[in-house]
């Protein structure tokens, strides 16, 4: 564990923190048993396997294997050092990290953090005053009104407006003695060609601030009230604004997405204020580029295993090429995602304020499956002619080729020879075709590594039982001691577990402390996770640690008699071999027993006398 954080304020962020709060933020949970259960955003995945338990303060994935504690999960998720998912905690809940605890590296990278978020908020206010108090603010708030964009929208959006002019923010930020060199790494501000200063990036445009889930600001979108170009300019990559994983809006849709397990994505900042002015809050927006996997995977955990993607475009051919694009983005994803495309010469902006809220949602009902909405396309685009059919094959056998369920392929092969007129088999053999070059496979599983981890552990049921024993019940720990048990194990990797939970028992005191469940659960596997390292071996405790084993003292001593009398008869077995080797003078196979021999009694000294 890091030394840049106390004890006392680790513990006391543990107690405080709960898991289940934190990851409800990024995945939908839904209570099974004692524990929560949702979709793995770790791994794309059918079915739920991510396990959290609010008891144990853990998280497992029994599909990729990934596990730990609310610490790894947030390194793990966010890319963050331990360090810096600690100090963010401690800023949510209100607790002090004193500053002298940080190495100077510690101090400048999560300095650098939380100085470019302070830095956009400051640059958000600045942008939300120009808008409304300065005299300049108000031919943008003339032009949001035309737009129909109410009060309570650019309120609940945080909207701003940057007059003309090149040096606004540097003027800003240079009063506050903020430098330069921050306000740039922000992309707020650019140097200039000439290496000699600087000049605003965003200059008399409409200001969208764009947040992440917990409502920090991450970066900004800027729209000109004009024809000048470019019509739209957004933030530029930082350390803090990364547009593949950020959505516009989410962090008020997400609890709309939760309720109604849907969401619409649209592409444009309007598009989304529309949406939401008209009651349609489960609803997100890209920022300038395609919709990734990492933009699935995240809606995902707020919509559910079942949940509907409706993707909204302003015409056939837009959507034609976002299906095509986004195809295997949502087969690798196991999504049911569909299209709507709206009237020639709306966009979802003009359509909702022309027509209103029951038209689109009329709309949306109908909206179709990527597959057969290209089919549609494609038939309406080149008709049933001779030529037309051939045309169609052609720009449908690569999507259907990218689909990697041969099941749901098959199908939509069906479909299409039947809509078409074309033998089935002719259409098949196109996409064989296609998918010569490009091998149609299942998705590999990403647990592949963890599979074999758990194959190479079969062998020790018992001592893996016995180890979840130890986690799961930790008032059986002083009889694992006196018995020596860990010294009995066969598997190297298991036993070092078990003296991890050993050595955290004695640290601190925490013997004592066995039968104190804290305000947040069992603190003892929480404490051994924080200690371990290797991620691999985290993962481990937390699949051993996860169970909803009912233990109790009896049927724990049992285990363990069970396990002892297994190793006496091996033993006594091994001593049998010996004298029979000794008699039938076969040295070889007597020193390869004999080399067995001192390994148990190098584990056990007692087995030598």
């Amino acid at each position: 564990m890091a030394v840049f954080i106390p004890e006392d304020k680790i513990s006391e962020i543990k107690n405080i923190v709960d898991i289940v709060d934190i990851i409800s933020d990024i995945v939908l949970l839904k209570k099974v048993g004692r524990n929560y259960v949702g979709l793995c955003p770790f791994h794309t995945e059918k079915t739920p396997s991510f396990t959290v338990s609010p008891e144990k303060q853990i998280f497992y994935c029994f599909g990729c294997g990934t596990g730990g504690n609310v610490f790894n999960f947030l390194m793990n998720h966010d890319g963050l050092s331990f360090f810096e998912t600690a100090k963010m905690l401690a800023n949510r809940y209100g607790i002090e990290i004193p500053a002298q605890t940080m190495s100077p590296e510690q101090k400048r990278r999560i300095s650098e953090r939380e100085s470019l978020f302070a830095a956009n908020k400051q640059a958000m206010d600045f942008f939300k005053h120009s808008l409304l108090s300065d005299t300049g603010g108000k031919i943008a708030l003339e032009y949001l009104e035309k737009r129909g964009i109410e009060k309570d929208n650019i309120t609940k959006f945080n909207l701003g407006f940057v007059p003309a002019g090149w040096d606004n923010l540097i003027n800003y930020f240079s009063k506050k003695n903020i430098s330069h060199e921050l306000v740039e790494k922000s992309g707020l501000i650019i140097k200039r060609k000439s290496k000699n200063g600087f000049y605003d990036r965003f200059r008399n445009r409409i200001i969208f601030p764009i947040f992440d889930v917990s409502k920090q600001v991450l970066g900004f979108g800027g729209r000109v009230m004009d024809d000048s170009l470019p019509k739209y300019l957004n933030s530029p990559e930082t350390p803090v604004y990364n547009k593949s994983r950020s959505l516009y809006g989410l962090h008020i849709a997400k609890e709309h997405c939760r309720a109604s397990e849907t969401v619409y994505i649209v592409e444009g900042y309007f598009d989304l204020l529309a949406l939401h002015q008209h009651g349609i809050l489960n609803s997100v927006a890209t920022l300038g580029t395609s919709l990734t996997q990492a933009h699935v995977r995240i809606l995902r955990g707020f919509v559910g295993k079942n949940g509907r993607f409706i993707l909204v475009y302003d015409s056939d051919e837009a959507g034609i090429k976002a299906a095509e694009r986004s195809i295997k983005v949502f087969d690798k994803a196991y999504v049911n995602a569909q299209i709507l495309v709206l009237s020639e010469g709306y966009d979802p902006d003009s359509y909702l304020f022309e027509f209103g809220y029951k038209s689109f949602m009329d709309a949306a009902s109908k909206a179709k499956s990527i597959i057969p909405f290209l089919i549609d396309s494609a038939v309406k685009k080149y008709g049933l002619f001779v030529e037309g059919k051939i045309r169609i094959i052609s720009d449908l056998k690569q999507p259907l080729a990218n689909i990697n369920d041969s099941v749901e392929r098959s199908l939509y092969i069906k479909e299409l020879a039947e809509i078409i007129g074309i033998d089935e088999a002719a259409v098949m053999e196109k996409v064989r075709i296609v998918s010569g070059n490009k091998s149609i496979k299942a998705n590999k599983d990403p647990s592949d590594k963890m599979r074999d981890k758990n194959l190479m552990l079969k062998g020790n049921r018992l001592e893996r039982r016995i180890i979840a024993m130890m986690l799961q019940f930790p008032e059986i720990l002083p009889e694992i001691i006196t018995r020596k048990i860990l010294d009995r194990f066969e598997n190297k990797f298991l036993s070092s577990i078990g003296q991890l939970v050993l050595k955290q028992r004695d640290k601190e005191g925490l013997r004592d402390e066995l039968h104190d469940v804290s305000t947040r659960g069992n603190g003892l596997i929480s404490d051994i996770i924080n200690s371990i390292d290797d991620r691999e071996q985290r993962s481990i405790v937390a699949s051993l640690s996860i169970g909803e084993d009912q233990w109790i003292r009896a049927g724990c001593l049992k285990l363990l008699s069970q396990f002892e009398s297994i190793r006496n008869r091996q033993e006594k077995t091994l001593l049998q071999k010996i004298r029979a080797a000794e008699e039938s003078n076969d040295h070889g196979l007597l020193l390869e027993l004999l080399k067995k021999k001192q390994i148990q009694v190098r584990k056990n000294p007692e087995l030598g006398g």
